[in-house]
């Protein structure tokens, strides 16, 4: 998993979203511009209190209607491959991403899984 830190979301390739409900930060995400085609979806969280609600679900339609505003093919993500990210990756699944090849900059790893969703 490679998490942006506050000098990633920092990049002008990399627009940040936060979603609230009467000021309370319900969730997090991340649209990073890899080319003219490609994007990648980044740094998504739902806040504890805020899952279950279809919140991160709105978050992820988010990121992709953006990314295809912008003219995008392709939305790829990694994250992590553990029991822990198990609620995230089926969140991707189900909203079209299937697993890819590593993209980019990621080098292949048993920590990570890669999963992408064309537009």
């Amino acid at each position: 998993m490679h998490a942006l830190g506050a000098d990633g979301l920092a990049d002008p390739a990399v627009t940040f979203f936060s979603c609230r409900r009467d000021g309370e930060l319900l969730a997090i995400g991340a649209l990073k511009q890899l080319d003219g085609q490609h994007a990648e979806l980044k740094s998504m969280h739902t806040a504890a209190a805020a899952r279950g609600r279809g919140i991160g679900r709105a978050m992820v339609e988010h990121l992709v209607g953006v990314a295809r505003d912008r003219g995008c093919t392709r939305v790829s993500l990694e994250t992590g491959s553990t029991a822990a990210f198990a609620p995230a990756r089926s969140l991707y699944a189900r909203a079209g991403f299937s697993p890819c090849s590593p993209f980019g900059d990621y080098p292949p790893g048993r920590g990570n899984t890669f999963m992408t969703l064309a537009l």
